[in-house]
This record gives C-alpha cells, sequence and structure tokens, in this order.
C-alpha cells in the first residue's frame, strides 16, 4: 500500500521513482520486518505469560529440556503479523503470486494456530487429529497447485525444471497439481518437524529463504534468467520482496529465539513458515532445488520416517531419539552446539543450491 502510494508520486518528486526497485523495496522489506518483530516481540511475550500460553515439555524428551516448561509458545503469531505488514507496505499488491503467498502464509499458519489452541488454550494435549491436520493442509496446497496449474500467465505451468540440466524439462501435465501438493505440505510438515531445539529451525528458515530469494529474483529477471539459463517466469520477482519479509522477520524472532529461548514459534509458526518455502519453490520452479537449500529440514523428516518404520517393523530404533537433532543431543552434544553445527551445514546447502545457477 505505501509502495503504490509513494510512487504514484514520483512524477512530482523524482527521487521516488526508486520505490519501483525490487531491490530496494526489499530491503525496506527486510528493515521493517525486523524492526517490527523486535518492538513488538517482549510485548508479545508478555501476553502469552500472562495467558498461560506456555510450552509442555514430552516426558520422553532429552531431560535438559525440562526448564523449557512454562515458556511461552505460539510465537509464530508474531513472525506471520511482521511478515504481512511488511508484504503490506512493501509489496505490489497488484501481483497474484504476492497474494498466493499471503494465503499460503496465513492459511498454513492459521491450521497450525488451531493445533496449538487445542494443545495450549483447551489443553487438548493432541491438538489437532492428525486426519483432520494433513486434510486442511492437503486441500490448502492443492488449491494452490490448482491455481498456479490455470495461470495463463505461466508457460511453464506444468514444467519440472531438474537443477544441473538446462534442457531438463518434465511435463507433468495434470500430475503437477498432486505434484505440487507434496511439494508444499512436505516443506511445512518438515520445519515442523525440525523445531525442536532453541532456534535452530527459525535459522534454517532464514538461510533457506535467503538463498531461496537470489534464485527467485533471477527467475523475475529477464536478462538474469537468459545469462544464467534458468526458466524466465514474468512476475515472480516480486515475490523477492517476499522472501526479504520472511528473512527479517526470521531474524527478529531468532533474537527471542535464541538459546535459551524466550519465546517458541509453535506450529503456527513453522507450518505457516514451511508452507511459504514450498509455495516459493512450486512457484519458480525450483522444487528440486528445495530439496537440497532446506537439506536439513530433509534430513529431520527422513530421520523421524525411519525411526518409525524400524520401530514397527523390528522393534528396534535407528537413532536414539528423532527427529535426528535430539538424537545427537542424547549423544552428548551441547544444545547449542547442535544448532549452530546444523546452521554450518545448512549454509553449505544454501550455497550448493546457488552453485546450481552456473552449472547447467
Amino acid at each position: 500500500m505505501l509502495y503504490s502510494l509513494l510512487y504514484n508520486l514520483h512524477d512530482w518528486f523524482s527521487p521516488l521513482n526508486v520505490f519501483r526497485y525490487i531491490t530496494f523495496r526489499t530491503s525496506l522489506a527486510v528493515l521493517t520486518a525486523l524492526l517490527f518483530s523486535l518492538l513488538l516481540g517482549p510485548w508479545i511475550i508478555g501476553r502469552m505469560k500472562k495467558f498461560s500460553m506456555t510450552q509442555q515439555i514430552r516426558d520422553d524428551g532429552p531431560k535438559t529440556h525440562i526448564n523449557k516448561a512454562g515458556t511461552p509458545t505460539m510465537g509464530g503469531v508474531l513472525i506471520i503479523l511482521c511478515i504481512l505488514f511488511s508484504i503490506f507496505l512493501w509489496g505490489d499488491l497488484k501481483n497474484m503470486y504476492v497474494w498466493v503467498m499471503i494465503i499460503s502464509l496465513a492459511g498454513f499458519g492459521l491450521i497450525g494456530f488451531l493445533d496449538d489452541y487445542l494443545k495450549i488454550i483447551r489443553k487438548n494435549h493432541k491438538g489437532l487429529r492428525v486426519l483432520s491436520k494433513f486434510s486442511n493442509q492437503i486441500v490448502l496446497a492443492l488449491l494452490i497447485g490448482i491455481f498456479l496449474y490455470m495461470n495463463p500467465k505461466d508457460p511453464y505451468a506444468d514444467i519440472l525444471s531438474v537443477p544441473f540440466f538446462k534442457k531438463w524439462l518434465f511435463d507433468l501435465s495434470l500430475f503437477y497439481i498432486p505434484f505440487s501438493a507434496i511439494v508444499i505440505v512436505g516443506s511445512s510438515n518438515a520445519v515442523n518437524l525440525t523445531d525442536g531445539i532453541d532456534g535452530l529451525a527459525i535459522g534454517l528458515v532464514a538461510i533457506a529463504v535467503l538463498a531461496t530469494g537470489v534464485l527467485v529474483y533471477i527467475s523475475g529477471h529477464k536478462g538474469l534468467a537468459q545469462y544464467l539459463q534458468v526458466l524466465y517466469l514474468p512476475g515472480t520477482g516480486e515475490l523477492t520482496v517476499i522472501c526479504g519479509a520472511i528473512f527479517g522477520a526470521s531474524l527478529g524472532f531468532l533474537w527471542y529465539n535464541s538459546y535459551p529461548a524466550d519465546i517458541f514459534m509453535g506450529d503456527v509458526g513453522s507450518l505457516g513458515l514451511g508452507g511459504s518455502l514450498g509455495t516459493l519453490a512450486v512457484i519458480t520452479k525450483h522444487e528440486i532445488v528445495l530439496a537440497v537449500v532446506g537439506g536439513i529440514f530433509v534430513i529431520e523428516t527422513i530421520s523421524v520416517m525411519l525411526q518409525v518404520v524400524s520401530f514397527k517393523l523390528t522393534g528396534k530404533r535407528v537413532f536414539k531419539m528423532a527427529p535426528i537433532h535430539h538424537h545427537f543431543e542424547l549423544k552428548g552434544w551441547p544444545e547449542p552446539k547442535v544448532i549452530v553445527r546444523f546452521w554450518i551445514i545448512g549454509m553449505m546447502l544454501a550455497l550448493l543450491s546457488l552453485a546450481t545457477l552456473k552449472v547447467r
């Protein structure tokens, strides 16, 4: 809104022409979301303490987590509010991809909010029923997939692009709709599974969205896309502003979520952010690259799947505890060491994802 107002005045005051540049508005989106989260954070934490919106710790979890009981949760509300506020200020609301991202963030965030509400406020420790939770996610993801598939402005609506190979483009036809839903729902739940220790998930989200922002900007820039031989997708460059808003809000939340955490994001944050990352990948045809840039999320998810399958088939566990970050905690790694080492791996994977731009 503020972007449209200021840019429309550039004929009378030429310096306002700077608002036409996506990179400038992305910088403003980062700063706005970051500062807003830093300023609003203490108030949110105080409100959640007052209304007893605090974390319940699993009895079978690492013993070092017992002292986390009573920490405010549902901090994802802060993250989503900051992102949306920044988008409405600096994003081009005439761009349909911006609204797809807003719906994805708010929709998956709402599903997480309902789950947190039942667990924390209504004292229903199971939260939403598994079937209800996943069915809502799948329906939302399918609606997003159908909309993008039917988009007449996207010449690659049903195309799967394979990184490292510039000519490997697969036409999935109608199968692209369920495929996109799998990517979005999988991404949402992968971030949710990773959110188990202070600052781990939000730090990895910040790393992933920073690398994704570079890919998104290039995909929406005709000259850069042609030079680097990636798919040029008109209109998607505006999503760089959203990446900036997510990055800024993530950094701001990390200020309070870093070890020892003052607040946890809860499912409202992890499902919302994960769904947003998946939707970004689907819109910009970087679904496979998402598995690289979010490699830690993938590993965390696979560790849970292996643990469940192994225990059901053999009665034995592959890891001391899943997701895998708990395995390393039980092996004796201090929590901050697990967090930082996973961040380092996340940075390496982010750089590898950016390397796919030149190796084509």
